[in-house]
């Protein structure tokens, strides 16, 4: 048994953010053994978060809305660099300068209620691993708050459709996606509106036969998309969670940019929208007007789900499906706080969601004082 003052479940963008905020406020880890603990636990086997999983083709001129860790400029890259490249020794360069001691790679597996002492700590079980084998002893961090920044690349998404199985071509999402040449002249069904989506499409119809698929019509915003409308649609997200739905994506509220790579595609006539296919059969897409789509390959661009199922044991998932939460913090558990989660799921809403957190714990221990 560990004793800590905050757990930090992950580290990526968030994780790190909130880790470098404990670090400015006076917390130490838990080998420094001061009056104000943090741990953080990641499982992955290196520095980097998702950037480090990402397809080879996401360059930094590509990349959706690359923003700093605070505390620590991004180094100079080449535009054409790989983002995969660039971003997870940037992390780890950040990890040793701000002496954050993660413990990689550590799985958690359940975060529960001390029923020994309800009102106290919360536990963290979490093994040791390797991939996903355990190589180590179970250990338990008992925290009076947990910052949950687990993010959602782990947990790819695939809606259900009558006759996937059927299908004798080769099915993946974004999450497992290489790169364009291994679809060289095949017949390829890109299903998804955001822009994974968009940026795969492109490139995919340079060397294969593609057929874009969404369900809703894209809706597409110029560059002087203004703040208020931005804010507006993200302030729709905040609501979402507060009421405990399912979150959903900030672009789907916010709309799809004009990147270069959409204007390519559109320049290129690749943009051609298909409503969704009704059913999957063995050699292709059957469209709601009764057309087959022949194809050898559905790249499924459907987004994520947040990775949260460790929080089960809490009890706090609403009948919708989502968990109440607001300003970050779980409103049903406030010594919990999700953060990457509804509308921080961006870069810079992950960082401000990281300091917003370490303010509302100190501001817990004044008012405890007090």
């Amino acid at each position: 048994m560990h004793l800590v003052d905050v757990a930090v479940i992950g580290a990526g963008q968030a994780g790190l953010s909130a880790a470098y905020h404990l670090r400015r406020r006076g917390y130490t880890t838990e080998a420094e053994a001061g009056e104000r603990t943090f741990v953080v636990l990641d499982a992955d086997a290196a520095p980097g978060g998702a950037w480090q999983h990402r397809w080879e083709s996401l360059t930094m001129a590509t990349v959706n809305g690359i923003y700093e860790l605070p505390g620590m400029p991004v180094p100079p890259a080449d535009p054409a660099a790989a983002s995969r490249d660039i971003l997870p020794p940037y992390f780890a360069a950040y990890e040793e300068r701000f002496a954050l001691d993660v413990q990689r790679p550590v799985r958690v597996l359940a975060v529960r209620r001390d029923e020994d002492d309800p009102g106290g700590r919360l536990l963290v079980e979490t093994v040791r691993t390797a991939s996903s084998r355990r190589v180590g002893p179970a250990d338990t961090w008992a925290a009076r708050y947990v910052i949950n920044a687990t993010g959602t690349w782990t947990r790819p998404f695939i809606p259900f459709v009558r006759g996937a199985r059927t299908f004798r071509g080769r099915q993946l999402h974004v999450a497992d996606y290489g790169s364009a040449e291994e679809f060289a002249g095949k017949r390829v069904v890109v299903v998804g509106g955001g822009v994974s989506a968009i940026q795969l499409l492109e490139e995919i119809s340079r060397v294969a036969e593609t057929t874009w698929v969404t369900r809703r019509e894209p809706i597409w915003i110029d560059d002087d998309f203004d703040v208020p409308a931005r804010v507006a649609a993200i302030a729709g997200v905040e609501e979402r969670v507060r009421q405990g739905l399912p979150p959903g994506s900030v672009i789907s509220v916010t709309g799809l940019h004009w990147t270069p790579w959409a204007r390519q595609a559109q320049e290129r006539g690749i943009l051609n929208r298909r409503p969704m296919f009704t059913a999957i059969e063995p050699t292709g897409v059957r469209m709601p007007d009764g057309a087959l789509i022949e194809a050898d390959v559905i790249l499924w661009a459907t987004g994520f789900r947040a990775a949260i199922d460790h929080l089960a044991p809490l009890h706090l998932r609403t009948p919708a499906g989502g968990i109440r939460v607001a300003d970050g913090r779980s409103i049903d558990e406030p010594r919990l706080f999700l953060i990457g989660y509804g509308p921080s799921q961006s870069t810079v809403g992950a960082n401000r969601a990281g300091r917003a957190a370490v303010r509302a714990i100190l501001s817990d221990r004044v008012g405890a004082a007090a």
